[in-house]
């Protein structure tokens, strides 16, 4: 081996253009993560506030940071859980409409209120700003409605008999048909 005084050691990894590519890379990876995050969250808007409340509630009533938290937590899930119960059970289409906008609709306001921000960053007319910020509210809004109606079918009514199960068309059945 054959060492040289001065020479400096000059690799792939560490070279000036390298470093700067995989800085855009992760930048843009991190900001790709960053706004799947904050839509994700924004579609759980109206349990988040319930949570938020409650947590601030109860760390004024003296139940301390943990407490709060805990109760925020719980009072979310319970928000969220209750919600999609009730939009399964119901059976009146405007019960169900009025469930599914309580959930939608702050979602949506969220949303917009994102994409705006993020439009503000890149975007210099004040129309496409909006417009953008438009079309958000209505994808987070329409995510927090698929959210909530995720159960399959609502319940049966009491006293309603369930169906056979039918083969699919064109199964022979073991009796010939």
């Amino acid at each position: 081996m054959v060492v040289v005084e001065g020479a400096t050691l000059a690799t792939f990894v560490t070279g000036t253009i390298t470093m700067l590519i995989i800085g855009v890379l992760l930048s843009i990876v991190g900001l790709g993560i960053f706004c799947w995050a904050l839509f994700a969250l924004a579609t759980y808007a109206l349990p988040l506030f319930v949570g938020m409340t409650v947590g601030i509630y109860s760390l004024q009533a003296g139940a301390g940071l943990f407490g709060a938290a805990v109760t925020g937590v719980v009072a979310a899930g319970f928000t969220f859980a209750i919600g999609r119960y009730a939009f399964s059970v119901a059976r009146s289409p405007i019960v169900r409409l009025v469930i599914g906008l309580l959930f939608a609709v702050p979602a949506a306001r969220a949303g917009y209120s994102v994409t705006l921000a993020f439009a503000h960053l890149g975007i210099p007319s004040e129309g496409w700003r909006e417009l953008f910020a438009a079309l958000g509210a209505i994808a987070v809004g329409g995510v927090a409605w698929a959210n909530v109606s995720m159960q399959i079918d609502p319940a049966p009514s009491p006293g309603a008999a369930l169906n056979p199960i039918q083969p699919p068309n064109g199964v022979p059945t073991t009796r010939g048909g």
